[in-house]
């Protein structure tokens, strides 16, 4: 599912793309990835791509947040969590710092 994610959020050009492990430090997922997109537009039609490419592939239904607004978008996979952002939302609440700061192993992607 990480590769699935990370391949489309390149196809559809997201911006900033980065993978944190998180695998051993929270029951919440494996991995997070953290995007921008340009607009809201832009946002919205990448967490469609993902949500289609996950249907299309087998890997069922996610639970997704925030599409009508298109400010954040959740795609939530079970063992990785998607967060898609428009750069000024992204900067507010600013994920890296809140996982990554003291977790090393945070990686940027492609």
């Amino acid at each position: 599912m990480k590769a699935l994610a990370l391949e489309c959020l390149d196809d559809m050009k997201a911006e900033e793309t980065i993978a944190i492990d998180l695998a051993g430090k929270t029951s919440l997922a494996d991995t997070m990835i953290i995007s921008s997109g340009r607009s809201q537009r832009h946002v919205g039609s990448i967490a469609d791509k993902i949500i289609q490419e996950m249907k299309n592939r087998g890997f069922g239904n996610a639970r997704v947040e925030g599409l009508p607004a298109c400010d954040w978008v959740l795609i939530d996979a079970g063992d990785v969590l998607v967060h898609i952002f428009r750069p000024e939302v992204r900067g507010f609440y600013n994920l890296e710092k809140m996982w990554g700061a003291d977790r090393p192993v945070g990686i940027a992607a492609g």
